[in-house]
């Protein structure tokens, strides 16, 4: 599991930013990638990267501003043209299916597979299958925005091989067998208990992904216990009646959010234009006395998320 920044900065693009986006790389997981926000060039920063359009699966919008949407069409539309036939869903407030349908129909554009829709009105499970799980809670923006949860569930434990061999067991169906945590009775009249050979499960790990939004419980709901913990901070430390009056986060908001909800790790993104260089960084050395695991990501930085221990 990976997340990809192919944008970071806030409201309009920049010459060190592009407007948001971000992939979260379930290649090994699923075989797929899920897009959180789509701003405008979204596909151009793909090309800049080894993300196939075509795995794709889900879309997820936290809001309709239009730096996290204006480039949906230009990207639905591209997937079609790089064969793209699995369908894709598209998860976002009221407002999304009409924003790309019209898009779609004005433009004349016909999609080469299906497109599915699933507006948000609540709070709750979104989507759920045997890997993952997927919630989403209101935040405070000026318009409906939400925030997204992504439980990977647990992995199965281990088949202990080497135990086998050491009871001098032979490979074969048996194996299967115990790996299903079946009662084995073997050919001498031993009974095997499948639990008996079989490690400890392997704990799933937890990312959460808000969009803009002013400090508020819902956040600390979306993010407890996550491993990473994806956070806007348009303004610094010192400017919390600013972000307040503008429906956004400081830094510190962010990195108070992240102690609070015990998260492993804070991404610091949507980035103002008006932090530049080292004054961006300074983002996250100013909160760290708060919350010590804060990071500023840039674009198109790769962060691992590894399974705990």
């Amino acid at each position: 599991m990976q997340i990809e920044f192919l944008g970071t900065g806030a409201g309009s693009p920049s010459k060190q930013r592009n407007v948001t986006s971000i992939a979260l790389k379930l290649l090994e997981e699923r075989n797929a990638i899920w897009l959180f926000d789509v701003g405008e060039a979204t596909q151009h920063q793909i090309l800049r990267t080894t993300i196939r359009p075509r795995k794709i699966e889900k879309i997820f919008i936290t809001h309709l501003h239009g730096d996290h949407i204006f480039g949906l069409p230009g990207l639905l539309s591209s997937r079609s043209f790089q064969g793209g036939n699995e369908p894709l869903t598209i998860y976002g407030p009221r407002g999304i299916e009409d924003f790309v349908k019209v898009s779609l129909r004005v433009s004349e554009t016909k999609l080469s597979y299906p497109l599915k829709f699933v507006e948000l009105t609540d709070g709750g499970v979104i989507f759920k299958d045997k890997t993952f799980t997927v919630s989403c809670e209101k935040l405070d923006h000026k318009i409906e925005c939400f925030g997204y949860r992504i439980v990977e569930h647990d992995h199965p434990g281990e088949l202990k091989v080497e135990k086998l061999k050491e009871m001098n067991i032979p490979s074969g169906p048996v194996y299967g067998q115990l790996k299903a945590g079946k009662t084995v009775t073997l050919e001498d009249g031993t009974i095997l208990d499948g639990h008996d050979f079989i490690g400890m499960p392997q704990k799933g790990r937890i990312v959460a992904i808000l969009g803009d939004t002013r400090k508020n419980g819902n956040s600390i709901k979306l993010a407890h216990n996550a491993d990473v913990l994806v956070h806007e901070s348009t303004f610094a430390k010192g400017e919390g009646r600013m972000a307040r009056n503008y429906y956004h986060s400081t830094s510190a908001q962010a990195a108070q959010i992240a102690k609070t909800a015990n998260v492993g790790r804070l991404l610091l993104t949507h980035i103002s234009a008006r932090y530049t260089g080292r004054a961006a960084y300074e983002l996250a050395y100013q909160v760290r006395d708060v919350f010590s695991a804060t990071r500023v990501v840039n674009d198109l930085d790769v962060i691992d998320v590894p399974f705990k221990g």
